[in-house]
């Protein structure tokens, strides 16, 4: 998740806390160990993006795709960061070593807010398309939620509006307020969001703002959890439901191929509209294709061409009436065209991108290649077009994206190194039984 919902989850766990226990006698003591659970909660929630700095270990893109979400996204390595945490804090803030020495349930408050920050970050990066491998090195396979968008505005409404209403001050109450009602406003006069997501945002802003005046402080922040654990429940049905229908729609399209995986990226505060990755083998022998398209759960209220394109939609042109197929075959060295036509988009499901390869070139490009070989540590849904692998996950690969590596040209280069030794993704492809077996 981006780290603007992690700042908001720690500091509304930090809230949570501090109203749980006893009120403090001192008020000193008090605010400082109001403010030491809000820091514990605000740098634990976002300590294990600190393995950005790890990037320039290897080349672009590898550095990120290998070390961000590496080893510091592992509940092993989730310890240190808290030990770390609570060392700093004890070093550099004379107020908080006192009242931790000083006072055992606030010693225990305070761990605890850091155990579950660090806890609550691998949990919300498990929920989107990208995935983390938390069991590492036990498990070092790539875990993926495919449920929620990586900038979820239902976690930055109901957590920002709670959060902001709860500001002793009242400029920065209504600064606050503002921010989160404007920033939906904004995304979707900028196309990130329909009018229907839109609305359904204000229900959570004003049903989390009801619970504070109602029934008090701690009640806005629970039914901000609430809402937020609401909606990733509503995912995974509704990803569920997506599933489904992708599966039935890839066996339409390639009645003869062999379903290895289906990548869910779900459009932002919209259960509806779907973006979708397929990996396959077949229908050709020795062959494997991967397709990307964009699915509607509602066709008859939100059909496919009005999820916004902004995030992969696709245009309006592409209604059932046209009668035409939206897919398109990759054209380069490495990737053979499609076999056969696309089904014609409906109000549904509309297929955008197509591209078959062959097996044994895939398999003999990462024995030869080892900066190939490296990047299928990552990559979940290679499309390999002239010497360039891209992973289509975040983005066709016409245009390149933050995962894009030219093979071709760095095969002559020195191999990279350091590599974690993460599972591949698409071990199933290379022959291997799973992700970590070679």
């Amino acid at each position: 998740m981006d780290n603007m919902t992690h700042s908001l989850v720690g500091l509304a766990l930090g809230e949570l806390v501090e109203r749980a226990l006893p009120a403090s006698s001192d008020p000193a003591r008090g605010r400082t160990r109001r403010r030491a659970l809000l820091l514990t909660g605000l740098l634990s929630s976002n300590f294990p993006d600190l393995d950005l700095v790890l990037t320039p270990l290897l080349p672009a893109p590898l550095g990120y795709l290998i070390h961000h979400r590496g080893h510091t996204h592992t509940l092993l390595y989730a310890l240190p960061q808290v030990l770390l945490l609570l060392a700093l804090t004890w070093l550099l803030w004379p107020a908080a070593r006192r009242l931790l020495r000083e006072d055992r349930s606030a010693r225990h408050a305070v761990l605890a807010t850091a155990l579950l920050g660090m806890l609550l970050h691998l949990s919300f990066d498990a929920l989107n398309v990208y995935g983390i491998h938390s069991f590492h090195p036990v498990d070092s396979r790539w875990l993926y939620g495919d449920l929620v968008f990586i900038v979820e505005p239902v976690f930055w409404t109901a957590l920002g509006v709670a959060l902001a209403l709860l500001s002793r001050r009242a400029p920065l109450r209504r600064l606050g307020l503002l921010f989160f009602a404007a920033m939906p406003v904004l995304f979707t006069w900028m196309g990130f969001l329909q009018w229907g997501p839109l609305a359904g945002l204000g229900v959570v802003a004003l049903l989390v703002a009801s619970a504070n005046f109602k029934l008090g402080a701690r009640a806005g922040l629970v039914a901000a959890l609430l809402a937020c654990v609401g909606f990733v429940g509503i995912q995974a049905v509704a990803g569920q439901l997506a599933r489904g229908q992708i599966r039935s729609a890839l066996q339409e399209a390639a009645p003869d191929s062999q379903e290895r995986d289906i990548a869910l990226s779900a459009f932002p505060a919209n259960p509806v509209c779907w973006s979708f990755a397929t990996v396959s083998e077949g229908p050709a022998a020795g062959s494997y294709g991967v397709r990307v398209g964009v699915l509607s759960l509602a066709p008859g209220l939100s059909p496919v061409w009005t999820c916004p394109q902004r995030f992969g939609g696709v245009p309006d042109s592409a209604s059932e009436a046209d009668g035409k197929p939206v897919a398109r075959a990759a054209q380069g060295r490495d990737a053979e065209p499609a076999a056969g036509a696309m089904p014609a988009a409906t109000a549904a499901l509309a297929w955008k991108f197509s591209e078959t390869g062959s097996l044994a070139a895939f398999r003999a490009l990462q024995r030869t290649n080892c900066h190939f070989d490296a990047w299928l540590r990552f990559a979940r849904v290679p499309s390999l077009v002239e010497g360039k692998a891209t992973d289509i996950r975040f983005g066709p690969p016409d245009q390149p994206n933050f995962s894009t590596l030219p093979y071709a040209a760095r095969a002559a280069d020195p191999c990279p190194s350091p590599l974690a030794q993460w599972g591949y993704p698409r071990a199933d492809l290379l022959g291997w039984k799973e992700q970590g077996a070679r």
